[in-house]
């Protein structure tokens, strides 16, 4: 067979075990501490364009910032992800605005081609 359909059966055996309680689930680092602003500045963009670009209220980003709080796990974890792939992170948000920054990409990728 080939090697998808053996990742798929694995996967799919995995989950039954799991659904049959054999298997308790799996574990999740989530970093007990999360630097926000640094994410943020990484990023170049404000605290109202950061918290609209990830779905966070303006309020709360400020908070973490602030230090007033702290984000809970969830969000420690989705903040991770973020830091480390924000690309995967926008498509995955904002997939109209992606397909339209790859099409403008393209066309000045086959712009360039014709000029030379």
């Amino acid at each position: 067979m080939s090697k998808m359909f053996d990742d798929l059966k694995n996967g799919l055996t995995e989950v039954d075990a799991y659904l049959g309680g054999k298997h308790s689930g799996y574990r999740v680092t989530v970093p007990a501490d999360i630097d926000v602003k640094a994410i943020r500045k990484n990023l170049h963009m404000t605290q109202a364009r950061f918290s609209d670009a990830f779905g966070f209220s303006l309020d709360a980003v400020k908070h973490w910032e602030g230090g007033r709080r702290t984000p809970e796990a969830p969000v420690r974890a989705f903040l991770t992800v973020i830091s480390r792939n924000p690309r995967a992170v926008m498509t995955a948000l904002h997939p109209t605005q992606a397909a339209a920054r790859r099409k403008r990409k393209q066309s000045k990728q086959v712009a360039h081609r014709e000029r030379q």
